[in-house]
């Protein structure tokens, strides 16, 4: 049985009680003020599609900080994947650089991907990779992972579906 979304006047006393520690909180933590804001009006629309209005209980800056915290790990991972991808870039000639459009798109699909394959269980990633990466054949990673070829195929096919979910 699923709760019932939080109702808007308690969505509303939360921010107005919370809404200033929750911002001071995240900008500790980035060091950023600009980007304090935008995540904490994040933890508010999380907040707003949530269906858990239960867990707001008696310590709702304990569920803040909770989503809060989701939010800067995914922050953090899309900052880690923007600085490799134009880190990469940087050393293409100017003539080969993609143009700010293209970036942002290669950018958008990289972070997705990178959320897709952080969402699968450890050896399922590790073995897509091995495929999709290295070029090994399922048998060879078979022999690698010590696991029968049809373990493989199982793992294969999460990594694939995955990507299907992603797209």
């Amino acid at each position: 049985m699923s709760a019932a979304a939080p109702s808007p006047q308690s969505i509303a006393t939360l921010y107005s009680d919370h809404h200033g520690w929750l911002q001071g909180w995240l900008r500790r933590k980035l060091g950023d003020a600009s980007q304090a804001a935008d995540l904490a009006h994040d933890t508010y629309v999380r907040l707003l599609q949530s269906r858990r209005s239960a867990a707001l209980g008696e310590q709702p800056r304990a569920f803040l900080t909770h989503i809060a915290k989701g939010l800067l790990v995914d922050h953090w991972r899309r900052q880690e994947v923007e600085r490799a991808y134009l880190d990469t870039i940087a050393l293409l000639p100017e003539a080969l650089a993609p143009s700010p459009e293209t970036r942002l798109m290669v950018l958008e699909t990289l972070v997705r991907i990178d959320a897709m394959l952080c969402s699968l269980p450890e050896q399922t990633c590790e073995i897509f990779l091995m495929a999709q990466l290295d070029e090994l054949t399922y048998q060879q990673i078979a022999e690698r992972q010590q696991l029968s070829l049809a373990t493989i195929k199982r793992h294969m096919r999460k990594g694939f579906l995955a990507c299907l979910a992603a797209a």
